[in-house]
């Protein structure tokens, strides 16, 4: 596949002088700062833990660019209370629209419909787009290292903790690991996924564990579809994990997620 990442980003940029046309930045910050309190989202995860569970930030996502439609009954309120009747710690709402047919009110209707913290998943380049999450109602958002310099995410985070949400470092290899670690955030995303060729390989998250410090909380992304996958990951002590398209495929995806982890 082409360098689908490069194709994202470049859309991204059209898409955020879009919006501040439509809603300048000053209102969308007057919007985010309006909201009300963001829910813990490490702290879920650490409560998950502490009782010897898999910490799970199940996703929501209708589409991707390399598996097309993931799921054509897509109702996100009705996906977000099964994740949190059967043992979700966190969700994780796809919110980009050209590329994975997600949308901002996916967030909204899934955050209304249960009490578990929110994870933007986006492509964040630009501080107006965390003053959107913000006022979507998003508890966290996502930084991805092979998309953005370090001066640029270091202001993204700073921003990001300003209005109290949490930051999750997006990394696939040893050069991005050693950028994210330049930031504050605990939250260390290992994505199985290669998103410049969208292939999937789940050594990329065992082979940088040993770089990364005490005291980042690692959490392994893409490609954990069957048990074994679970156990492999918790034989190293990794017992967080971002899942979606092994949920988003299954008919019920809660109950999808308490058979894969149980």
């Amino acid at each position: 596949m082409s360098d689908i990442l490069n194709k994202i980003l470049a859309v991204k940029a059209e898409e955020i002088h879009t919006a501040q046309q439509i809603k300048p930045l000053a209102v969308v910050r007057r919007e985010a700062e309006a909201m009300a309190p963001v829910r813990n989202f490490i702290a879920a995860l650490h409560s998950k833990i502490a009782h010897g569970k898999s910490a799970v930030i199940a996703e929501i996502k209708k589409a991707s660019p390399s598996k097309g439609l993931l799921r054509e009954h897509f109702v996100p309120a009705e996906i977000a209370q099964s994740y949190a009747q059967h043992g979700a710690a966190c969700l994780s709402v796809l919110t980009d629209r050209q590329f994975f047919q997600g949308d901002a009110e996916f967030l909204k209707q899934a955050r209304a419909a249960c009490e578990l913290p929110v994870l933007r998943k986006d492509f964040m380049v630009d501080q107006y787009q965390l003053y959107e999450s913000r006022a979507m109602g998003a508890d966290c958002i996502l930084l991805i290292v092979s998309a953005l310099e370090l001066p640029r995410m270091q202001a993204l985070e700073a921003l990001a903790h300003e209005l109290n949400m949490t930051v999750l470092a997006e990394v696939h290899d040893r050069i991005e690991l050693d950028t994210a670690l330049q930031l504050k955030t605990p939250l260390i995303g290992i994505n199985n996924r290669n998103l410049r060729t969208f292939a999937t390989d789940l050594n990329a998250t065992l082979e940088l564990l040993r770089d990364i410090p005490n005291g980042r909380h690692i959490i392994t992304e893409s490609g954990i579809l069957a048990k074994s996958d679970v156990t492999l990951m918790r034989e190293h002590n990794i017992n967080t994990f971002l899942v979606g398209e092994a949920f988003m495929r299954a008919e019920n995806p809660g109950a999808a997620l308490q058979a894969l982890f149980s």
